[in-house]
């Protein structure tokens, strides 16, 4: 059989629909694969069974031109598919998946440059309420974040109205069988992200269901059916970012080898090698166990820890961009990790960022249900409009800050402290120097020209940063 030419735009996506086996257990009875090509290059994809007969197959190209495919299959029916697609140029606003730039940055694949500023929304997909979802994504629409993380798999005391596996009893899910309702939802919320212009950074695996739903301790064979599916039906969209698991070393059930294979299995598998990595524990302001960046199966460091000091050490340590996707949350409930003040949450977030590196936001205020770590709904905090600003201030710099102190660019925070001065060693070249109140928003050039060693008078306050820029 032979499909009509479609179009798709690059960094696109194209999804080929195909009739098939429905009798038995087409999840693992059936395989199909496709291959696209362009001029001499080859991508393998796998498709997947989507419920009632149906199989898909879904490709993101990325370049232009004329590509065709061909499918393989162990049913009759889906095997020897071919067609071909014209690929166009991307629309507005594409400016295809997120990369690792260099050895700390990111960047677009068109090249636009790309500064992470994420916030936590563990399971705002999975309450059943299209009200709460919709607020969850106009507060998002409004907020600075461009990234949200996000899981798959449901916790402990959850119950949610459908979950990745068919079934609704704790304990009795069945592993074999995949619920596609649950799936076609969720990806229409990674899509409307996508809208946004917002990544969904999606934690496939983590420790919270203590053995409930069954879903922290299934075998390895379930494990990779588990990331093979999930691969199969959403690494084509653009704005797909993988983390194998959150807080990792908080499940009894895996060890560090388990992690490090279904890592190097999730980048086999993904033809597409979206950004992934595996986010930490720590046993707050006590212990905290940071995985090993230098692997080469992950693309960034994700990490969670409570001293966002220790930014530039990991940037130095490994290559791989720094995101501290957890540094504690703004809030006030009892647990040490969410009673952030605002003025705290800004704090660290502007440390890591004049460091080097990209933070992570999160928020859990008790008047807040459910919170927005947890659901999403609405955010109260006083952090993100601070956030929103170090973004703008971001943005009006050089893409990798750290790197252009060579080059006359310099952004130091001094944070709560309070100093009568800050001195600055420059070379001979002319440079204008901000006074940054990171707190009240405001910029405010000093007079006057800069060379040299030179000693920069502080108001008496907190929570201020120093801009050099070298005149040009």
């Amino acid at each position: 059989m032979t499909i009509q030419t479609s179009a798709v735009e690059r960094w696109g996506l194209h999804e080929i629909e195909l009739s098939g086996p429905s009798a038995g257990n087409p999840f693992l009875d059936v395989e199909l694969t496709a291959t696209f090509t362009y001029r001499n290059r080859e991508v393998n994809v796998d498709g997947f069974y989507d419920g009632d007969g149906t199989y898909r197959i879904r490709f993101s190209p990325d370049q232009e031109g004329r590509w065709t495919f061909r499918t393989r299959s162990s049913a009759a029916e889906l095997d020897s598919v071919t067609g071909e697609l014209q690929v166009t140029p991307p629309a507005a606003g594409n400016h295809g998946p997120v990369h690792v730039a260099g050895r700390s940055t990111f960047r677009y694949a068109d090249g636009t440059r790309h500064e992470s500023f994420g916030t936590t929304c563990y399971h705002w997909t999975h309450t059943g309420d299209r009200a709460h979802e919709e607020e969850t994504l106009a507060s998002l629409a409004g907020s600075p974040f461009n990234k949200v993380r996000m899981c798959l798999l449901p916790t402990g005391g959850m119950r949610p109205p459908r979950l990745a596996f068919l079934g609704d009893e704790p304990g009795r899910l069945d592993k074999t069988r995949f619920d596609p309702e649950f799936f076609r939802h969720f990806e229409e919320r990674v899509l409307d992200l996508q809208r946004l212009g917002i990544e969904a950074d999606l934690i496939l695996f983590h420790p919270y269901d203590k053995g409930e739903w069954g879903v922290d301790n299934m075998t390895a064979e379930e494990d990779r059916r588990f990331v093979r599916y999930v691969v199969a039906r959403m690494a084509a969209m653009r704005n797909v970012w993988w983390s194998i698991a959150n807080e990792f070393d908080f499940n009894d059930a895996k060890t560090m080898t388990d992690w490090d294979e279904l890592l190097q299995y999730l980048q086999r598998i993904d033809p597409y090698r979206r950004l992934a990595s595996i986010h930490n524990g720590t046993a707050m302001y006590i212990h905290a166990s940071v995985y090993d960046f230098s692997k080469p199966w992950t693309t960034h460091q994700s990490i969670q820890h409570w001293e966002a000091r220790f930014t530039a050490d990991w940037r130095r340590q490994n290559a791989g961009p720094v995101v501290i996707d957890e540094i504690g949350y703004e809030g006030d409930i009892d647990r040490r990790w969410g009673n952030l003040s605002g003025r705290d949450m800004t704090r660290r977030c502007w440390q890591i960022v004049a460091d080097g590196g990209y933070a992570g936001h999160g928020e859990c205020y008790v008047d807040s249900k459910p919170a927005w770590i947890s659901a999403g709904g609405r955010l109260i905090g006083t952090s993100p409009a601070r956030i929103a600003f170090l973004r703008e201030v971001i943005a009006e710099g050089p893409p990798d800050w750290i790197a252009a102190r060579a080059d006359g660019y310099r952004l130091d925070y001094l944070g709560e402290r309070r100093y009568a001065y800050h001195d600055l060693e420059l070379d001979e070249a002319e440079h204008t120097v901000d006074l940054i109140d990171t707190w009240e928003m405001t910029v405010t050039p000093l007079p006057g020209s800069y060379r040299g060693r030179c000693r920069i008078p502080l108001p008496d306050r907190t929570d201020l940063a120093i801009r050099v820029r070298r005149v040009r």
